[in-house]
């Protein structure tokens, strides 16, 4: 088991804050001041740590790819030896756990990456907290015989992000697809790219 020091767990009290207001407030709502109150530190705290509002959204997606990696579980992704079905159903577990239990997380996920759009030094650090998960992807649909491994996991990982916005953020807020949907629809997806023509 490992250790965590008190200056980490420090460091991820302010992020979970800061990850907590930008699901409750949006950007404007996070600010030093409103982390410290969050968090319960005394004032100052969180300027200790990030002392300006860039490292400070830099503390924020690196606790974010953190939590989202339990979230997505990669250890849980399976051999491509296992066949696509058991990719259908790792991905159609993975999408509805941020669309339930984890949207919070979600929402503060798409106010960072709208974020990154306009801070050049921060999108550096948001694409590569997606690499992992992209490429586990990546090798995963490969694996699987895919004929175009890119573009098929572009077309996945869009599918999955217009999903989790639609049904967190967008026209589709007031109604969260079971389990069993978010599986039928990424196996019709999945069954088109490989050219299976039909689903598992």
């Amino acid at each position: 088991m490992s250790v965590r020091t008190p200056g980490a767990a420090r460091a991820d009290l302010v992020a979970d804050a800061a990850l907590s207001l930008l699901a409750e407030r949006g950007m404007r709502g996070l600010t030093h001041r409103a982390v410290d109150e969050a968090a319960g530190l005394p004032q100052g705290s969180t300027s200790n740590l990030a002392r300006t509002r860039q490292a400070l959204l830099e503390l924020a997606v690196r606790r974010l790819a953190e939590r989202e990696a339990r979230v997505l579980a990669l250890h849980e992704m399976p051999d491509p030896r296992a066949g696509a079905g058991s990719l259908v159903d790792a991905l159609a577990l993975t999408a509805h756990r941020a669309l339930t239990g984890n949207r919070e997380l979600t929402l503060a996920r798409y106010e960072l990456a709208l974020e990154a759009t306009r801070r050049p030094e921060l999108r550096t650090y948001f694409d590569a907290a997606g690499a992992r998960f992209r490429d586990r992807l990546t090798a995963l649909v490969t694996g699987l015989g895919s004929t175009d491994p890119e573009r098929h996991s572009l077309s996945l990982i869009a599918w999955a992000d217009g999903l989790m916005f639609s049904c967190v953020a967008g026209s589709f807020s007031a109604r969260v697809p079971d389990l069993a949907e978010v599986r039928s629809d990424l196996e019709e997806l999945l069954a088109g790219m490989l050219g299976t023509g039909k689903p598992w």
